[in-house]
């Protein structure tokens, strides 16, 4: 049973989402005495939450927006606001023929417009989430239904979910407004954007909370765990030491601690192979700290058909794909030897109408999405990775480093770098040292297209010259897939128009 994006109780869950849909837009109606109405096609909040089964359907629901950016914009179509991320690092580029620039409109341009309906997709898949998130916080922790270890817990768990969904919007748009309250009037509709320290305040508050919660370390279920709470927190203090905030040497310390505490906790482990990493028998557990859950009937995993070649026959939807595709230039900026370029990347495949036929394919293609169930039938269904321990080891790696000042001989930190390396080198002799640079490459090189390449080059301000085999500033580097440098300007989403329009306050 799932919790993310189908989550434990479908049904219930999508009750749930109904209700809290319909009291949202009681809130916006203009008018007064229709607010003042007893409602009577509806159940109110003080009504729902009025049985144990109720309140864990409404902290279910709290998960659904984990999944929302990964949703195919237009059904069936490889076209996703998550895809996005991708593209703005600049090492992946979509052949799909949308036949518009608005999918990757995030190649720099001269300005990127506000306008573009991927911005609004950003922002519904964060405010719509938070707002289910804080009406579940407010209503639980009143409730007496069920007893405070479990209400705890449940606290504990939207938590972690509330600083996740701001977590994204901060590091996306910057400054936003920070709401921890539901709405319950028009007066709560329009607010003025928070400090960007406040907002990363917030979500450090949620987080140590979470942390008292009582949830244990791992959960096969896919629920929050504590593994995921540390997991996050750490790398919450690894970008508040960087970009914006340069918090610096405190924060890299905080990151190094919040990581040993998840590796000194041994639940995870790296798995042997790149294979395991897809195999849904490993689901929730070893290397997958957290997780998207999947389902091919109600929550398809859109990243395994877009990262397809684009109408090659070698699946069963032969028709659809090339979203995700890599750049050569990244591509080969892999050693030979290095086994992620077999791990995560293919080049040819057996057609799917005829097995013995081996196609060629024109470029290199994205393996980590394969999905060998949704490959035979059509039905994407895998989950998808969104903490993995190979992540949190290199924020041990990365954090220390930094904080020694861009080289360290740490035990711990070479450590934990080097068993990331050492499975995509096994040959490889464990270093005395590592420097702040070979761990930058080895985060992209590990955590390709895993949505997580775009923040670390923000969170630095570095960017990996593949082709050049190095690190340099991002302002003034231009990736193999853009049209030109960055500027400053790029590295933060601007707010859609449409939502300035709404709350003119959101402009300033």
């Amino acid at each position: 049973m799932k919790p993310a994006i189908i989550n434990i109780a479908h049904k219930k869950m999508k009750r749930l989402l109904i209700i809290i849909s319909v009291i949202s837009l009681s809130c916006m109606s203009a008018c007064k005495k229709f607010l003042e109405e007893n409602p009577k096609s509806f159940l109110t909040t003080s009504e729902f939450y009025t049985t144990p089964q109720q309140i864990q359907a409404a902290v279910d629901g709290c998960y659904t927006g984990l999944g929302t950016p990964w949703a195919s914009i237009f059904v069936g179509l490889p076209l996703s606001p998550v895809l996005s991320l991708e593209y703005l690092a600049g090492y992946s580029k979509m052949t799909f023929p949308i036949g518009n620039d608005e999918a990757d409109f995030l190649n720099p341009s001269d300005p990127v417009p506000n306008t573009n309906g991927y911005l609004e997709d950003w922002w519904k898949d964060i405010y719509y989430p938070l707002e289910n998130c804080n009406s579940v916080i407010d209503n639980v922790s009143k409730t007496k239904v069920v007893d405070e270890a479990a209400k705890k817990k449940y606290l504990g768990k939207v938590c972690f979910l509330r600083a996740w969904y701001y977590f994204l919007g901060v590091r996306l748009f910057g400054s936003i407004p920070l709401k921890t309250t539901p709405t319950l009037g028009l007066d709560s509709l329009q607010l003025p954007k928070a400090p960007i320290e406040d907002i990363y305040n917030q979500i450090v508050q949620d987080l140590t909370t979470a942390e008292q919660s009582g949830l244990p370390w791992t959960d096969k279920t896919g629920h929050v765990t504590l593994g995921a709470i540390k997991s996050l927190l750490a790398k919450v203090y690894l970008t508040m030491a960087g970009y914006p905030l340069n918090k610096g040497n405190e924060y890299y310390q905080e990151a190094y601690d919040k990581t040993k505490e998840v590796i000194n906790s041994h639940e995870f482990t790296l798995f042997p192979s790149y294979a395991d990493i897809r195999d849904p028998a490993n689901d929730n557990a070893g290397g997958h700290i957290f997780m998207l859950q999947g389902d091919g009937d109600i929550a398809v995993n859109i990243m395994s058909y877009s990262a397809l070649p684009y109408q090659v026959p070698i699946s069963a939807m032969n028709g659809v794909g090339g979203g995700l595709t890599p750049s050569i230039a990244f591509y080969n900026s892999y050693g030979n030897d290095d086994e992620r370029k077999t791990g995560f990347f293919y080049t040819q495949h057996a057609d799917f109408q005829d097995p013995t036929k081996i196609i060629k394919l024109d470029q290199p293609y994205i393996l980590k999405y394969w999905d060998d169930i949704g490959e035979q039938t059509g039905k994407y269904g895998a989950n998808i990775p969104l903490i993995r321990y190979a992540d949190i080891l290199l924020v041990c790696a990365e954090a220390k480093a930094s904080l020694d000042g861009g080289t360290t001989s740490d035990p711990d930190a070479v450590n934990a770098f080097y068993q990331v390396h050492h499975r995509a080198f096994p040959s490889s002799a464990k270093p005395a040292s590592i420097t702040f640079e070979q761990v930058f490459k080895e985060r992209c090189w590990e955590l390709c297209y895993e949505s997580q390449t775009w923040f670390d080059m923000v969170r630095t301000h570095k960017a990996f010259d593949v082709v050049n085999n190095k690190v340099v500033d991002i302002i003034g580097y231009k990736a193999p897939n853009h049209t030109r440098p960055f500027k400053e300007s790029d590295l933060l989403l601007p707010i859609p128009f449409t939502e300035i329009h709404l709350d003119p306050q959101l402009g300033k």
